[in-house]
């Protein structure tokens, strides 16, 4: 077999612009099913650490010598001066803007700050998550997409972080295409994807259900493969999805047969959608039976089934007298065991799990970081 070669920067690039500008790197419709499901948000609150930033601008305002308003008025006089804006006061400001139009003096702030220290080594201090963080808060994409975007601030945004977070935002309003401008840009800045990344990817890929976009998701796939970047099963799932709805059976197999552990709802019903779109209904006859049996253990989640997904099951076997009764057998005993859900494959797909612990009682727990030794509240700045 021959050996693997990662795709260049470049054909990944050309791949993803060649959707949102036909005719530029590639050809066809922008999409040619159209946007599916519901919009949903994908990251978690340790991740988006809204609540953690939010505490941190009533701890910082409170512990201001004077007013908001005095601080800002001074660090406008800086600005007309072209005095130094220090480290301290970047992050001070982040935290005591309140509206879109603080937003206008923040940005002017950031501007000069990255302006001025641009060739210096900021160690860990990453002002480009808590930026997107405070525009998460006031519900302005906009500006957050700006700054990200802007050449001038080319390494202002160094971490995957803030692009994950930002790309959420758009997700979350449904602009699909927006969002993957976003993560486009983040490959041109050559910022290393995270794990939260491929999963933000794949779900734009998905939602936005065109051959290009699916083209687009197969490509950053192998890419991070051939890195010998370990995909999350919620990443995977994604890509099935996108396979079976753009009726590339063989590959949604293929994607499905590399998750590790294929136990969850959402692995289970695109299990079962694999078998109908492959018309291999003996088997998934099979897979059903053994869902209803009652000998496994009541401490052993038994496997559930999307309403939608059955009723897709039925829709295939209706003309096949056997297959239907059996199938009708089988699905009273799902919803005799509860074993039958009204949440559609997209609403599972888009299901965002709660936090196994929570960050806040971590925090409570501990005031210094064990990755570097600083307070938390540094810490948080740093990521």
């Amino acid at each position: 077999m021959a050996a693997a070669r990662r795709p260049p920067k470049q054909v990944v690039l050309r791949a993803l612009r060649s959707w949102l500008y036909p005719g530029v790197g590639g050809s066809g419709s922008p999409c040619s099913r159209g946007p599916v499901g519901a919009k949903r948000y994908l990251l978690t609150d340790s991740i988006v650490k809204l609540k953690e930033f939010q505490h941190k601008k009533v701890a910082i305002a409170h512990s201001l010598p004077g007013t908001k308003e005095t601080y800002l008025r001074k660090l406008e006089e800086k600005l007309t001066q072209n005095k130094l804006i220090l480290k301290e006061e970047l992050r001070t400001v982040l935290h005591l803007c309140e509206s879109r139009d603080d937003v206008e003096l923040i940005k002017n702030v950031i501007y000069r700050y990255h302006a001025e220290n641009r060739n210096i080594t900021l160690g860990e201090y990453k002002f480009g998550p808590l930026f997107v963080r405070l525009c998460y808060e006031l519900d302005d994409e906009e500006s957050a997409a700006e700054l990200i975007k802007d050449q001038r601030l080319r390494g202002f945004f160094s971490d995957s972080t803030s692009f994950n977070i930002l790309m959420d935002m758009l997700f979350i309003k449904g602009k699909y295409k927006s969002a993957l401008e976003v993560l486009i840009e983040m490959k041109n800045q050559d910022v290393k994807f995270s794990k939260d990344t491929y999963v933000l990817a794949f779900a734009i890929c998905y939602k936005l259900n065109s051959p290009e976009s699916f083209k687009i998701c197969t490509t950053l796939r192998e890419e991070a493969l051939i890195k010998g970047e370990v995909l999350s099963t919620r990443a995977s799932c994604f890509a099935v999805a996108l396979a079976l709805n753009q009726n590339q059976v063989e590959k949604a197999i293929s994607i499905f047969s590399q998750i590790m552990k294929p136990e969850s709802i959402i692995c289970t019903n695109l299990n079962i959608m694999i078998h109908i779109q492959s018309n291999t209904f003996k088997a998934l006859m099979e897979i059903l039976k053994d869902a209803t049996e009652g000998n496994v253990s009541r401490f052993v989640k038994k496997h559930e089934f999307s309403e939608e997904v059955l009723a897709k099951v039925r829709e295939k076997v209706k003309d096949v007298p056997a297959l239907l009764a059996r199938f009708d057998e089988l699905y009273e005993k799902l919803h005799i065991n509860g074993q039958v859900t009204t949440y559609t494959l997209d609403a599972l797909l888009c299901h965002t799990p709660k936090d196994q612990k929570s960050h806040m009682i971590l925090l409570n727990k501990r005031t210094v970081s064990r990755r570097n030794f600083q307070p938390l509240s540094q810490s948080l700045w740093a990521e």
